[in-house]
C-alpha cells in the first residue's frame, strides 16, 4: 500500500434535532477515539432542550457547532459539508456510536492516495440499544464485498452511517426528496476512482428514523432517484425483484418465529 505524506483527517457530522440525550451518547463515542484526525461538526436545527449546553460545555477536540433553524435534514446536512475541512466527510445519526475507540485509527490506515470512498458495516440495535445484527444480517440489503454505483439499482446497500467519501467528490443533497442519501451515495460512487471496504463494523445504528416514519411516501421517491440513475424500464424491473425480495423476507421472518 502506497504510503501518504499526510495522515489523512475526517469531518464527523452530526445533524440533529431535540436530541439532547442522544447526542450525549454519540459525543461520547467521539471523545473516546485514540487519534485526533478528526473534527467534530454537530448542525442543530435551533433546539431548545439543552443541546446548546452540552456542545458549549464538551471536551471534544476540534468540535465545531451551530444551532439555528433549517429547511430539513438535507438542508442542515448540506450546512455540514459546507463546514467540513476534513479530506473524509462521515454523517453520524445522533444516538449512533462509532464503533470501538480504534475505529478512526483503522480508517487511517486503508486509506491510499487513490482511495475516494471507505465504507464497512453497521451493527443495527433498537432503541433501548440491544444488538439486533449487522445490516446484512437482518435486512434485505446487504453490503457488497465490492461496491459501485450499479449495485444501488436495489436501494441502499451500504449504510450511510458507515459511508465515508472523500469530500473533493461530494455534491450537495438533494432537496425535496425523503432517499436524497441514495442519490448522494450513488453521485459518490459515480466519482469515485478506488472504493474500499474496511471489513469492519464501523458503527452502531439506532433503528428509525425520517424514512422509516414516512415509509410510504420515501417508497416513492426512491422509486424517482433510482429510475433518474437507472432508467425507466430498468429500474421499473428493478423494483419487482424489490417487491419479490420483501415478500419473501417477510415469509422467512413469520415462519421463524410461528415456533
Amino acid at each position: 500500500m502506497e504510503k501518504l505524506a499526510h495522515p489523512p483527517t475526517f469531518s464527523l457530522i452530526t445533524v440533529c434535532y431535540q436530541a439532547k440525550e442522544a447526542l450525549d451518547r454519540t459525543m461520547e463515542s467521539i471523545a473516546a477515539q485514540d487519534c485526533s484526525c478528526f473534527e467534530y461538526l454537530v448542525i442543530d436545527g435551533g433546539s431548545n432542550d439543552g443541546t446548546s449546553d452540552i456542545l458549549a460545555n464538551s471536551i471534544i477536540p476540534n468540535l465545531r457547532w451551530i444551532s439555528e433553524p433549517d429547511k430539513g435534514l438535507y438542508d442542515a446536512m448540506n450546512k455540514g459539508l459546507a463546514m467540513a475541512r476534513g479530506q473524509f466527510v462521515w454523517f453520524i445519526n445522533a444516538g449512533d456510536l462509532l464503533e470501538g475507540k480504534q475505529v478512526l485509527s483503522h480508517l487511517q490506515r486503508q486509506v491510499t492516495p487513490e482511495t475516494d470512498i471507505l465504507y464497512g458495516e453497521v451493527l443495527m440495535v433498537d432503541p433501548q440499544g440491544r444488538e439486533l445484527g449487522t445490516r446484512t444480517e437482518v435486512t434485505t440489503q446487504h453490503t457488497p464485498l465490492s461496491l459501485t454505483w450499479r449495485d444501488m439499482r436495489f436501494g441502499m446497500v451500504v449504510s450511510h452511517q458507515a459511508f465515508l467519501p472523500r469530500r473533493s467528490i461530494c455534491s450537495p443533497y438533494i432537496s425535496g426528496n425523503l432517499c436524497a442519501d441514495i442519490d448522494w451515495v450513488i453521485q459518490c460512487l459515480k466519482r469515485s476512482k478506488l472504493t474500499t471496504h474496511t471489513n469492519r463494523v464501523l458503527a452502531r445504528f439506532e433503528t428509525g428514523g425520517l424514512s422509516r416514519q414516512r415509509h410510504r411516501e420515501s417508497l416513492r421517491d426512491r422509486y424517482i432517484v433510482l429510475q433518474h440513475h437507472f432508467g425507466f424500464w430498468p429500474n421499473l424491473m428493478n423494483h419487482f425483484w424489490i417487491i419479490i425480495r420483501a415478500i419473501t423476507q417477510r415469509l422467512s421472518f413469520n415462519r421463524k418465529h410461528r415456533y
